[in-house]
């Protein structure tokens, strides 16, 4: 056999065994990068979530789920708006200052329209979820309370703004999502670039 002939084998199965790894890495790193995409279900659980808001009395609270967590929706009464001034000197963060919110809900009452409170229901302590307590539960939170919320888990406690009473575990106020207005009567949860 000719030298030549030895050669044009070799190159040939040189140039053979390089397009059949190819293909094999290609066929391997196809199904490893689409694993990263998310899912349907995924893309579903972290999209924005409307909220027909049209029944919500004054001082009812309405709960909604955006990306596995509660959100809180209350429509706050003019004597609640009250009080959440009444506890500024009693909150960390009156001002709102550590970022829990996006800068239109940086205001007194951490929101976009004052009657609306939109709030994520996890407490910025452990995660646990706190529960309203009206302002009838003077008995039980103290003569000045004027509402808010109590996390019972270690005694965390909000205002109607969700924001922290001083000398409690959670650090910093309750997180406000992003979110819109569509309507007078619809929110949107998870994306704030439709102000209303």
């Amino acid at each position: 056999m000719s030298e030549k002939k030895i050669d044009n084998t070799r190159r040939n199965l040189i140039v053979a065994t390089t397009a059949v790894a190819g293909l094999a890495g290609t066929g391997v790193a196809i199904p490893f990068a689409w694993s990263w995409w998310p899912s349907e279900r995924a893309k579903a659980a972290g999209g924005p979530v409307e909220a027909d808001i049209s029944t919500l009395a004054p001082g009812e609270l309405q709960v909604v789920e955006w990306r596995g967590k509660p959100v809180w929706i209350m429509r706050r009464t003019k004597e609640m708006l009250e009080g959440v001034r009444k506890s500024d000197d009693k909150v960390t963060d009156p001002k709102s200052e550590v970022a829990a919110q996006p800068d239109y809900a940086k205001n007194e009452n951490r929101s976009i329209k004052p009657e609306f409170l939109v709030l994520v229901g996890i407490c910025s302590h452990l995660g646990c979820s706190p529960q309203q307590k009206t302002s009838d539960a003077k008995a039980e939170m103290g003569a000045d309370w004027a509402g808010g919320f109590l996390c019972a888990c270690h005694g965390s406690k909000f205002d109607l703004a969700g924001r922290v009473y001083k000398g409690a575990p959670a650090p910093i106020n309750l997180e406000v999502p992003p979110h819109t207005y569509l309507s007078d009567t619809r929110l949107l949860i998870g994306e704030d670039k439709k102000e209303a």
